[in-house]
Order: C-alpha cells, then structure tokens, then sequence
C-alpha cells in the first residue's frame, strides 16, 4: 500500500480557499497545472478513447499497458502507451506513459507512488485495463461463443486476474491519493450484461462484470464520506481495434466511438453533481443525452 507521507511530505502548510488547495508554490490542479488523471489499460481501445477525450479536456493522463515503444505490443493489435501520450499531448493534454503489468502488485505499487512524486495529487482513476479479451482479441470468436462448459478455464482467470482483481487493486492503492481532495472519481468500466445477463454472452464475462459493478457499489459506499464518487461505466458496442476485426458479425449501426466513450467519463469527472451518481451503473448512450454530447 503507498505509504502516504510519500506524497504529502512536499506540502507542509496546504490553505484551502474557495476549492483551490495552496502550498509552497503548489495549486490545487497538480504539479503541472492540470486535474490529473489514471487510465489503466489505454495502449489501445476504450483506454485509448477515454484518455484522449481527457487531454481534449486538458487533463494530465497518466496512461498504463504492456505494450510499448521499446517493448512491441502485447499482442496482434497496434498501440501503445507512448503513442497514446503523444496523442494526448497532441490535443492539448499531457500524456504520461507508464509500462505496467497490472498482474504484477509491486508495478502496481510503483505506478502509484511515482503519480504521488511527480503529479502530487490524483482526481480519477479509470479501471479499464481487462485481460477477458485477450484470447477474443487473438482470434477466438469460436471459443468466444462457445457454451461455458467448452470453454477453457484460463477465460475465467484472465476476466478475474486481470480485470477484477486488478481493478480492486489498483482503487485500494489509489484511494491515498484520491483523498487528497473532494472531488475524486474512480470510473470503473463494466458492461450491462453485470447488471442483465445476456444468454448470448459468456458465464464467465457476465459474473466478471457483475463483480466490477459490485466493486464499484462497495467502494462509492466506503469512499462516499470523504467526498469521493465511484461509477460503473456501460459503454455500448465501440468500434475498437479488437472489436473491428468481427465486424462482419456484428451490427455495427447504433456503436459507439472510443473517442465518444472518453466524453462521456470527461463529462461525468466534470458534474459538480457527481457524488448523487455515485454507486451506480451508468449507460454510455444515456450519458450522452444527459449531457448532450456525441458518443457515436
């Protein structure tokens, strides 16, 4: 767990004064001026999209993945966490690329302490890395859509190790950070399919995801008196790179953008309301009429 004196101890006397925390030439936006953002698994996809949207916005987005400059992709797809910092910085944000294995506890532990040196503070946490889509991602429509007695059993443990558990994780070791101030969000990105099982999805996809939403309800419950807001997001169909490989199977009429998805968690991180979402599942399209923004 990040030892919190690591990130406060540059702040001895914090004022705080109509909602702007100062210190010894500090602001309450960061070490950089910026609200400052974690997006966990955002080499590519809906991470790409969300951390993004966030630059557009201004934000300071610290981007994780396996997939790097030095390192190569982790797999088939392109991306990686450096090209998405460029993409934010490109759009007006900083971008902050950090190779993470979200399986490893102490990368984990690392991540954590460097955003509390060198940002100071965080105001979201977007969990969205997920490792369920690997084998999918990699060709596996058949096993994809087989029933769940056929399919192996490395489906359940990546949907838990490298989705859930590695949500829960990376929120406990956050929460530190996220205290810092009211005002903190952690987004959780999920499916309907928690809240609804879906016969046309996998068993094991429709109890990882109903985990994440019972994560998300726990933590805005444990979270709520400090003034910290945490969501479950439901993005529809999005045409991500893994996602655009099946096209031809899929009705691709009413899907959403990455892009699209990332305004929607902007839109969300900025309602001065956002602790009364608090503990709740949230579709992608419904947020979008709510705050009429384009998430196609």
């Amino acid at each position: 767990m990040i030892d919190g004196d690591v990130w406060l101890s540059w702040q001895p006397e914090l004022a705080i004064d109509h909602g702007t925390v100062r210190g010894p030439g500090r602001s309450v936006l960061g070490m950089t001026g910026r609200r400052v953002a974690l997006v966990t698994g955002g080499s590519r996809g809906v991470g790409r999209g969300i951390a993004t949207a966030l630059g557009h916005a201004g934000w300071e987005v610290w981007i994780t993945g396996r997939s790097s400059d030095a390192g190569g992709t982790s797999g088939h797809l392109p991306g990686t966490v450096e090209d998405v910092a460029r993409a934010v910085d490109r759009v007006g944000g900083a971008g902050r690329a950090v190779v993470c294995d979200h399986w490893d506890d102490a990368q984990v532990d690392e991540l954590v302490r460097r955003i509390g040196r060198e940002a100071g503070r965080l105001d979201l946490l977007v969990n969205n890395v997920w490792g369920g889509y690997e084998r999918l991602n990699a060709g596996g429509w058949e096993e994809w859509n087989l029933p769940f007695w056929e399919q192996p059993l490395e489906l359940w443990d990546a949907m838990f190790g490298a989705g859930v558990r590695a949500h829960y994780v990376t929120t406990a070791k956050c929460v530190p950070l996220l205290l810092h101030r009211p005002g903190g969000l952690v987004v959780t990105v999920s499916m309907e399919v928690g809240a609804v099982h879906d016969l046309r999805q996998p068993v094991a996809y429709s109890v990882a995801k109903t985990a994440d939403d019972r994560l998300a309800l726990a933590v805005a419950e444990a979270l709520k008196r400090h003034g910290v807001a945490s969501v479950s997001l439901y993005p529809g169909l999005v045409r991500t790179e893994g996602v655009m490989q099946f096209a031809e199977y899929l009705d691709m009429e009413n899907s959403q953008s990455p892009e699209g998805v990332g305004r929607a968690v902007v839109a969300v991180a900025a309602d001065a309301d956002v602790l009364a979402m608090s503990g709740r599942g949230w579709h992608v399209a419904d947020l979008g009429a709510r705050y009429g923004i384009d998430v196609s």
